[in-house]
């Protein structure tokens, strides 16, 4: 079966890889791991040239090409206006591979895939839609139309698929919309982390990594540490209130003790990670599928977090604590408690391992898998090459 995915991600290219194109994030290893599931799969991105390339990561799969679009103009909205002339120098390349593709697949939010979302129910193409933004807070007009257009035309051959998790699904309205969780880490890469220790001499390493934004809980982690004499902590990751976080800690007090990394490649943050004890994450805010906590728990941090999302579901199996309210006391309180016994440290860490496995970047494609397979009525992915010649329209 072949698959054509509409995505709105910058890609460069280079003859330096065996596609030609690199980007960044979870996007190649989750294009990878979705090739498994078809014979063929294309990409349909914006393309354009760079100058380096260390901080990208090389898009391939099984069979895996790359369609190059346009990268559109601008940006807000500048980048709205300019859309008109994208898809008018887009469309017939979209159109011509859409027709060659069994099925589409379009990431949202984002007006690139919003555009493949369209023109594949024109086509009466099996969709496969898959919401990576936080499913519960639409703050735009766009975001409701979004999270509305796969609620109305969620079932029969159209498989929506909201980032995160529940014990309800994510819609009242069509319960055909399912949760899926987020992640970019192979089985094999979690496995070979270890349980942690703490340290042989009492220093803590706490780490955060976010957005450095209004109740993400960098503050309450700061704050804490006018509790915790014996522990540092690397903060992670840009954000309109870093400035302010920096000025927080000097005026408590601890800022020889606060490193600020800003924003840093991926491999930069795994490598922090790989040099903490507790991952600190209290925050208030709306949150979707947090993956940064998944790369705590597959590098075998336990998790200090609020119960917010899909948080509880991740720190249920003991390899942390949910705190009641994020205050700097509170989060102290958890901070002491796991570290009072080497033993307890240890079983928390092989627990944040044995989590981590259960969302590993292999379970995230048979996941999607099942949820296709069921829909499209084939037993197998591959076996269903004229499927598009039957429509996939709603219901």
């Amino acid at each position: 079966m072949r698959l054509l995915v509409i995505s709105h991600k910058a890609c460069w290219s280079s003859d330096a890889n065996f596609s030609g194109y690199y980007t960044d994030g979870g996007f190649p290893s989750q294009m990878a791991a979705l090739s498994e599931l078809f014979t063929q799969t294309s990409v349909a991105v914006p393309c354009s040239n760079a100058e380096t390339f260390s901080e990208l990561t090389p898009l391939r799969g099984q069979n895996l090409v790359i369609v190059p679009l346009s990268v559109p103009e601008g940006s807000g909205v500048r980048r709205k206006i300019g859309m008109l002339r994208w898809i008018l120098r887009n469309t017939r390349t979209l159109w011509r591979e859409m027709r060659k593709a069994d099925a589409v697949h379009t990431p949202i939010p984002g007006d690139i895939g919003t555009i493949g979302m369209v023109l594949a129910l024109i086509q009466r193409k099996p969709l496969f839609v898959r919401h990576c933004g936080n499913w519960f807070v639409q703050r735009t007009v766009a975001e409701r139309m979004w999270k509305r257009g796969m609620e109305y035309f969620a079932g029969g051959r159209n498989v929506m698929l909201a980032t995160g998790g529940d014990l309800e699904p994510p819609s009242k309205r069509n319960p055909s919309v399912k949760w899926i969780f987020s992640t970019s880490m192979g089985s094999l890469q979690i496995s070979r982390n270890r349980s942690r220790q703490l340290p042989k001499d009492d220093r803590l390493r706490l780490v955060i990594a976010c957005r450095q934004e209004e109740r993400k809980g960098t503050d309450v982690v700061i704050a804490s540490l006018r509790f915790l004499p014996n522990a540092t902590l690397d903060v992670i990751g840009g954000g309109s209130l870093l400035k302010d976080l920096k000025a927080q800690a000097a005026r408590l007090g601890v800022g020889d003790r606060v490193t600020f990394h800003g924003k840093v490649r991926q491999t930069a943050v795994l490598d922090v990670l790989d040099r903490s004890h507790i991952f600190c994450y209290p925050t208030s805010a709306s949150e979707g599928f947090p993956k940064v906590v998944l790369e705590a728990l597959a590098h075998g941090l336990p998790v200090i977090t609020t119960n917010i999302s899909v948080l509880p579901r991740l720190i249920s199996e003991g390899c942390g604590m949910l705190l009641d309210e994020p205050t700097p006391n509170a989060l102290a309180a958890a901070v002491s408690q796991i570290s009072s016994s080497d033993t307890d440290y240890d079983r928390m860490s092989r627990k944040a391992l044995e989590t981590a496995q259960q969302y590993s970047l292999e379970n995230w494609r048979d996941s999607i898998g099942r949820s296709l397979r069921e829909a499209w009525e084939v037993d197998s992915l591959s076996a269903a090459l004229e499927l598009s010649r039957n429509g996939g329209g709603r219901g």
